[in-house]
């Protein structure tokens, strides 16, 4: 009888929930955009966050179907990110996943900080 109870206490301490990571917040998102006769990119950065240590951004532009990837830095920060291939105005997905959880956030494209109050389509 105790054996059978010590095994499910051990079991029970397995199953613990896991704290949800936030989503990644409009106004922290840094997209550095430039332009090249006439393509232009973006450069993604965040800044430290503890929750996303050990997760990876996937930044997507949805106009043109391209996205890069980047690992979270060690302290838990994202980029800069490989230029992606976007324009003022499109709307890019930002996800960040662990390897229990995915957020994500999409913005309307601008330079700099982006505005939390712009909605994706």
């Amino acid at each position: 009888m105790r054996l059978g109870f010590l095994v499910l206490i051990g079991l029970a301490g397995c199953i613990t929930p896991s704290i949800p990571i936030p989503p990644p917040d409009p106004a922290e998102m840094n997209f550095h955009l430039t332009t090249s006769g006439t393509t232009s990119s973006a450069v993604f950065t965040y800044p430290a966050h503890d929750a996303y240590k050990g997760s990876t951004a996937y930044i997507l532009d949805q106009h043109t179907g391209q996205g890069v990837f980047q690992i979270a830095n060690a302290d838990g920060s994202i980029g800069p990110s490989l230029p992606l291939p976007a324009s003022l105005g499109d709307q890019v997905v930002v996800t960040i996943q662990n390897t229990e959880q995915t957020v994500s956030a999409c913005v309307v494209l601008q330079e700099g900080a982006q505005n939390p109050n712009v909605y994706c389509q």
